[in-house]
C-alpha cells in the first residue's frame, strides 16, 4: 500500500443526523504522528452540536430504529459489517494515518475485528433478550414471569486512541444490536475512522440519527457536553482512570450507569518451566505490540529466578530485532507512539528509570529516521532491570513500548507482588504446570488472566477490569447488560 493520505486528508467535523457539518467552536490539527505532519483538521464541536447529536439520536431511538425488530436490526448490521469489509482500504488508511501503527496489525486486527464486531452482535442480540420462568402461587396456581431487554436509550460511547475502530465499534454493535442509538465521542487523536462510519451507515440505509458523531477535546469541551448532557442514558468509555473518574463524576447526575475500561499495570509471569519460546514471543508481543500503546500490555514481567538470565538475554535480543520505519511498509513491525506530547511522557519514565538506577538491557532513547519520517514520534523498545517494585516505572501505567524484567523465587511472593497495584485489568502467567495454573487463577487479581497466550479473545467471553481499571464487563451477554434495562412481566392465569 503508498503512503498517500486519501480520504484520511479531509477536514474532520460532526457526524449528526445522517450529515456531515464542518462547523464547529474552532479548530485544531490533527498530526500524523509518523511524520509529525499535519493530515487534516478537526472542527470542534460545540454544546449546541452536541445537543442536536443527542436529539437526533433521541428521535431515532423512538421513530424508525426503534421500530425494528432485533433480527431486523441484525441483518442491517450484518450489511454494515460486509460495507465496512469492501471499503477496508479506506478504513485502513484512515486509521494508519490517525495511528501510525504498521500496516501489518491494522490489517489483520483492526480493520477485520472492526466489521467483525458487528456480525458477533448482529448474531448475538436476538438470541439473548429474554428469559422465563414459570412458577407456583402461595395458593397453588400458576404464574410466568418472563424478563423482557428493553433499550436503554441513548448511549455517549467515549472512545480512545490506541484502537480506534476496533474499541469503538466494540461499544457501538452490542448498542445498536440491542436497540440503542448513540452518540461517539472519538478521541481528538484519532477521529478518521469514526467519522469515516457514518458515511457507510448512510451506505447501508441505517437511518439517521442512531449513529453520530462529535469531535473535540475532554473537559470543558465535547467530551464534558456529551458526558453531562441530561438526554444521554448511559455512558461507556475506554481510557485513562483519571478521565474514568470525571466521567463517573458526570453520570452521578440522574444516576446514569457506567461501563469502563481502565488503565492497567499488567503483570507477567513467568515460570522456569514454561514453553520458553512461547513466552519469549507472547511477552515480546504483549510489551511491544502497538508501541506498547495496549491498556492489556505487560510492563512488569516477574521471571522465575533459574530462568531469570536467560529471558533477559533472549527478550532483548529479539526486542532488538522490531524494526521502525514506514507504517505503510510490511516490514515495519514497530510505529510511533501517538503524538509527540505523549513521546514526552513516556521518555521521563524513560528518565525516570535511569534515574532510579535501572540497568538500560536496550533501548531507552530515540531512534534515527532520516527523511519524511525524522519528525514522527518515534521511540526506542526499552527493556529494564534491577529495580524494585516501589519505582515509579513499576507502579504507574507508562503506555509505551516498554518493560521491566524482576527475579522471584516463590509462587506466593510472585502472586502477592503481581497485586500489590491499584490497578487489576490483566495479566500474562506461562507455565506448564496445569496444577499451578489452578492454583493461581483465583489468586491473581485481574479481570482476564491468559496461561501460555496473550490477547487471545473469544467475544463471548467476559471482558474488563478490577479495582481501579474500570467497572462491569464487555463481551457477550455480560455486555448487553449494560446495553439494556431488563423488564419482568408476571403473569398469573
Amino acid at each position: 500500500m503508498l503512503r498517500t493520505s486519501g480520504d484520511a486528508a479531509v477536514d474532520r467535523g460532526q457526524f449528526i443526523d445522517g450529515a456531515y457539518d464542518l462547523s464547529g467552536s474552532s479548530r485544531f490539527a490533527a498530526v500524523d504522528p509518523a511524520t509529525g505532519e499535519t493530515a487534516y483538521w478537526i472542527h470542534e464541536a460545540s454544546a449546541e452540536q452536541v445537543d442536536r447529536a443527542v436529539t437526533a439520536a433521541r428521535k431515532a431511538l423512538k421513530g424508525p430504529w426503534g421500530k425494528l425488530s432485533a433480527a431486523e436490526r441484525g441483518a442491517m448490521l450484518r450489511k454494515l459489517a460486509a460495507r465496512i469489509a469492501e471499503r477496508s482500504a479506506d478504513f485502513l488508511r484512515a486509521e494508519i494515518i490517525d495511528t501510525g501503527k504498521p500496516v501489518e496489525m491494522a490489517s489483520h486486527l483492526d480493520i477485520p475485528r472492526g466489521a467483525g464486531n458487528f456480525n458477533f452482535f448482529a448474531d448475538l442480540a436476538p438470541m439473548a433478550l429474554g428469559e422465563a420462568f414459570p412458577m407456583k402461587t402461595p395458593d397453588g396456581g400458576d404464574a410466568l414471569n418472563y424478563s423482557l431487554r428493553q433499550p436503554r436509550g441513548v448511549i455517549a460511547v467515549v472512545c480512545p486512541w490506541n484502537l480506534p475502530l476496533l474499541l469503538m465499534t466494540w461499544k457501538v454493535a452490542p448498542a445498536l444490536a440491542c436497540g440503542n442509538t448513540v452518540v461517539v465521542k472519538p478521541s481528538e487523536e484519532t477521529p478518521a475512522t469514526a467519522t469515516l462510519l457514518g458515511e457507510v451507515m448512510n451506505e447501508v440505509g441505517i437511518p439517521a440519527g442512531v449513529f453520530n458523531v462529535v469531535n473535540g477535546l475532554g473537559a470543558a469541551s465535547t467530551g464534558e457536553f456529551l458526558t453531562s448532557h441530561p438526554g444521554v442514558d448511559g455512558i461507556t468509555f475506554t481510557g485513562e482512570t483519571v478521565t474514568g473518574t470525571a466521567i463517573m463524576k458526570a453520570a452521578a447526575v440522574g444516576t446514569r450507569p457506567v461501563s469502563f475500561e481502565l488503565g492497567g499495570k499488567n503483570p507477567g509471569i513467568v515460570f522456569a518451566d514454561c514453553d520458553l519460546d512461547a513466552a519469549i514471543a507472547g511477552t515480546l508481543r504483549s510489551a511491544f505490540l502497538n508501541c506498547g500503546q495496549v491498556c492489556l500490555g505487560t510492563e512488569r514481567v516477574y521471571v522465575e529466578r533459574s530462568l531469570y538470565p536467560q529471558f533477559v538475554e533472549r527478550l532483548a535480543a529479539t526486542a532488538k530485532k522490531l524494526q521502525v520505519g514506514d507504517p505503510f511498509d510490511k516490514s515495519t513491525t514497530l510505529g510511533p507512539l501517538i503524538s509527540a506530547g505523549h513521546r514526552e511522557k513516556v521518555l521521563g519514565y524513560y528518565a525516570s528509570a535511569k534515574a532510579d538506577g535501572a540497568e538500560i538491557v536496550t533501548g531507552g532513547g530515540i531512534p534515527d529516521l532520516e527523511d519524511r519520517f525524522a519528525n514522527g514520534s518515534w521511540i526506542e523498545p526499552t527493556i529494564w532491570t534491577g529495580l524494585g517494585d516501589d519505582a515509579k516505572v513499576n507502579r504507574e501505567e507508562i503506555f509505551g513500548p516498554c518493560c521491566h524484567i524482576s527475579p522471584f523465587d516463590e509462587e506466593d511472593e510472585v502472586v502477592a507482588r503481581a497485586n500489590a497495584s491499584p490497578y487489576g485489568l490483566a495479566a500474562s502467567l506461562w507455565t506448564q504446570n496445569l496444577g499451578r495454573t489452578h492454583r493461581l487463577a483465583p489468586q491473581i487479581e485481574v479481570g482476564t488472566l491468559w496461561v501460555n497466550s496473550w490477547f487471545l479473545r473469544d467475544l463471548r467471553a467476559s471482558f474488563g477490569g478490577s479495582k481501579q481499571s474500570g467497572i462491569g464487563r464487555e463481551g457477550g451477554l455480560h455486555g448487553l447488560d449494560f446495553y439494556t434495562e431488563q423488564r419482568n412481566v408476571c403473569i398469573r392465569f
